[in-house]
């Protein structure tokens, strides 16, 4: 099957699928196996404390995978500053870079006269046709089904693809909700030219800053073991509901704001969880498609699978 696409061609890859940003996981071992897998691996940059730890790592990426890889720069409302890192990026000559949670028309500017391709996470048909004008060379779709943010609008993404693909020019990579090879071909027949996944790769052996706990709560979970958490804030996130979610849950409810759930939403309390496995004593994002991990294999392996299984369909369908 050949597996061409406007997003291979882009971004130089052999596969249409690219690793999420995974804050606090996509370090420089995941992103190298997705990469060499065939297909876009990440580092997260805003989870580091410092831009030459993000300089360490990118390096580290380059000593494992001669490959493109990306960067990923989450600037939500209440992020960090990112202007350090962004440099860092530029002046290590990063192949891509994509953006989540925030405003991308400062970075744009900054990267205009570098080579560097540049991706959006969006979450509605708006967002989407905003981040082309801005001048995104592709949008990622995310529907409310995947893990971590998503939409304020609860569109899933058998609608929200599509309709981005009638709205923009630009390739539509799909999210929320995909992990084997049916997802990759439902996304392909929606009109998107890729597919971006998150809680999927978390559940493998390269992703090795996730505890073993965490992992086994992807496994053993099903579709309805999810919440979404944040709303408050409007910023809505999806993530493996236990006891810490619904005391978030109830503080939302009493109207705490921000300075009231600042802690029990933190970075600390996302990384006590996912990785020293404290599962009472913190969270860990997760999507719907939770209830379709059934292994921790390889990233070659599941991604092979995946093709496999996209291939096996190909062949039904022109049977």
């Amino acid at each position: 099957m050949n597996w061409k696409t406007r997003v291979t061609e882009l971004l130089n890859i052999e596969y249409p699928i690219i690793q999420g940003g995974l804050a606090h996981l996509a370090y420089a071992e995941l992103a190298a196996a997705v990469s060499n897998a065939g297909g876009l691996g990440q580092i997260t940059a805003m989870s580091l404390e410092h831009h030459e730890e993000l300089r360490e790592e990118i390096r580290k990426v380059k000593k494992l995978t001669d490959r493109p890889f990306g960067v990923n720069f989450a600037i939500g409302q209440h992020g960090r500053p990112y202007e350090d890192f962004l440099e860092t990026a530029i002046e290590e000559s990063v192949p891509v870079v994509s953006i989540t949670g925030g405003n991308p028309a400062p970075l744009f500017k900054r990267l205009e006269g570098t080579k560097i391709i540049k991706l959006v996470l969006v979450a509605s048909k708006r967002q989407a046709v905003k981040a082309e004008q801005l001048g995104a060379d592709a949008v990622m779709v995310v529907g409310q089904e995947g893990g971590g943010h998503l939409g304020k609008d609860d569109i899933g993404t058998f609608v929200l693809v599509p309709g981005v693909v009638d709205e923009v020019s630009i390739p539509v990579i799909a999210s929320g909700g995909i992990g084997d090879g049916r997802g990759l071909m439902a996304s392909l027949s929606f009109g998107a030219e890729g597919v971006e996944m998150g809680t999927r790769f978390i559940a493998t052996r390269e992703c090795v800053h996730a505890s073993e706990e965490y992992k086994r709560s992807l496994l053993e979970g099903s579709e309805n073991d999810t919440v979404v958490i944040k709303r408050s804030l409007g910023a809505p996130a999806r993530a493996i509901r236990n006891a810490w979610t619904d005391r978030i849950l109830e503080a939302e409810d009493t109207g705490s704001g921000y300075d009231g759930l600042k802690m029990l939403i933190s970075g600390e309390a996302n990384k006590r969880y996912i990785h020293e496995g404290n599962k009472e004593d913190g969270f860990g994002w997760a999507g719907q498609v939770m209830g379709l991990i059934n292994d921790i294999p390889s990233v070659e392996a599941l991604i092979q699978r995946m093709i496999g299984e996209a291939e096996q369909i190909r062949s039904k369908w022109n049977g």
